[in-house]
C-alpha cells in the first residue's frame, strides 16, 4: 500500500526538478509580465473612468431617475386598458400600420438593390485597385453616417410630406449599411469556387457570378430580412416628423393625452414586429437550408 504514495511523491519531486530546470533555462517565460498586466488594467479602468466622467459632465442625477419612476408608473396606469376608440379610428390605425410596413419593405428592398453592385465594388477580392475601392467605401461611410431621422427631414423638404419621403429616408440610411455588410460578406467568401470557374475557361465576371454570388446570397438575404424587421420600428419613428405611417397618429395621440390610444398603437407596432420576426426567421432558415429547432 505504501508503494503508491512513494511513487506519487517521486513524481512530484521530478516535476519540481523539471520546473526548476525550465525556470532556470527560460526565466523570461516565468517572469510576471507587468507591462501586459498594466495594459489589461488600463483597459478595464479607462472605460469605468470614462463612464463616471460622462455621468458627471452630463448632469445625470440618479435622484431624478428614481423620482421619475413614479411618474412613469402613473403614465402606465393611464395607458391601461388600451383603447382604439371608434371603429373608424381602428380602420384608420390599421391602414396607417399597413402604410408603415409598406414604407419599411420598399425602403429596405430599394436599399438592398442599390447596395448590391457597390458591395462587389467595395470588396478587395473583386476589385484589386485600392484607390477605387477606397472611394466606394468612403462614399458608403458618408451615406451611412447620416441617421434615418435626418434623412427623413431632408427628403420631406425635397419631395414633401408623406410615405414617399419615408421610403427614400429608409433607403438612404440602409444603402450605406448594406454596402458595408455586403462587401464584408463577399470578402469572407471562399475564393476557390471563383478559381474553379476561371480555370474551366470562364471570365472574371463569370467567376463572380457563378462562384462568388451563390456563396454570399444567403447571407445577404438574411441581412435584408433582419433590416426589414428593424425598419418597421424606424418607419414608426420617422412618421412622427411627417414621413407617413402610424408614427404620425402616435404623435398626435400623445399630444392630446389620449394614453389609451397610445398604448393600443404601441401594441399594434409590437404585434407587427413579432409577426415579421417569426416570418423572417422561417425565411432565413429556408434560405440557409436549415430548420429551426423546436
Amino acid at each position: 500500500m505504501s508503494a503508491v504514495p512513494e511513487a506519487a511523491s517521486r513524481r512530484a519531486r521530478l516535476a519540481d526538478v523539471d520546473l526548476a530546470a525550465l525556470t532556470a533555462r527560460h526565466p523570461s517565460a516565468f517572469r510576471p509580465d507587468w507591462g501586459r498586466r498594466a495594459v489589461v488594467a488600463a483597459c478595464v479602468v479607462a472605460p469605468v473612468a470614462l463612464f463616471a466622467y460622462a455621468l458627471a459632465s452630463l448632469d445625470v442625477s440618479w435622484s431624478r431617475v428614481f423620482a421619475g419612476l413614479g411618474r412613469l408608473g402613473d403614465f402606465v396606469g393611464l395607458m391601461l386598458p388600451p383603447s382604439y376608440g371608434t371603429t373608424a379610428k381602428l380602420l384608420t390605425y390599421l391602414h396607417a400600420l399597413a402604410e408603415t410596413l409598406a414604407i419599411a419593405f420598399l425602403g429596405t428592398l430599394l436599399a438592398a438593390m442599390l447596395a448590391l453592385p457597390l458591395g462587389f465594388l467595395a470588396a478587395r477580392n473583386v476589385i484589386p485597385t485600392w484607390i477605387f475601392r477606397f472611394g466606394v467605401r468612403r462614399f458608403l461611410d458618408t451615406v451611412r453616417s447620416v441617421d434615418t431621422l435626418i434623412w427623413a427631414l431632408i427628403w420631406i423638404n425635397v419631395v414633401g410630406l408623406g410615405p414617399f419621403a419615408g421610403v427614400l429616408a429608409i433607403m438612404s440610411s440602409d444603402f450605406g449599411a448594406f454596402g458595408k455588410l455586403f462587401s464584408e460578406a463577399i470578402e469572407a467568401a471562399d475564393n476557390k469556387a471563383v478559381e474553379g470557374v476561371e480555370s474551366a475557361g470562364g471570365s472574371r465576371l463569370h467567376g463572380v457570378r457563378f462562384g462568388l454570388l451563390p456563396q454570399v446570397l444567403p447571407v445577404m438575404a438574411s441581412q435584408v430580412l433582419y433590416f426589414f424587421e428593424s425598419n418597421t420600428r424606424s418607419a414608426t419613428i420617422i412618421g412622427i416628423v411627417g414621413a407617413g405611417g402610424i408614427g404620425q397618429y402616435l404623435y398626435e395621440e400623445i399630444k392630446v393625452l389620449e394614453w389609451g390610444h397610445v398604448s393600443f398603437l404601441v401594441l399594434l407596432v409590437l404585434a407587427a414586429v413579432v409577426l415579421i420576426d417569426a416570418v423572417s426567421a422561417r425565411l432565413r432558415f429556408a434560405v440557409i437550408g436549415n430548420r429551426p429547432q423546436r
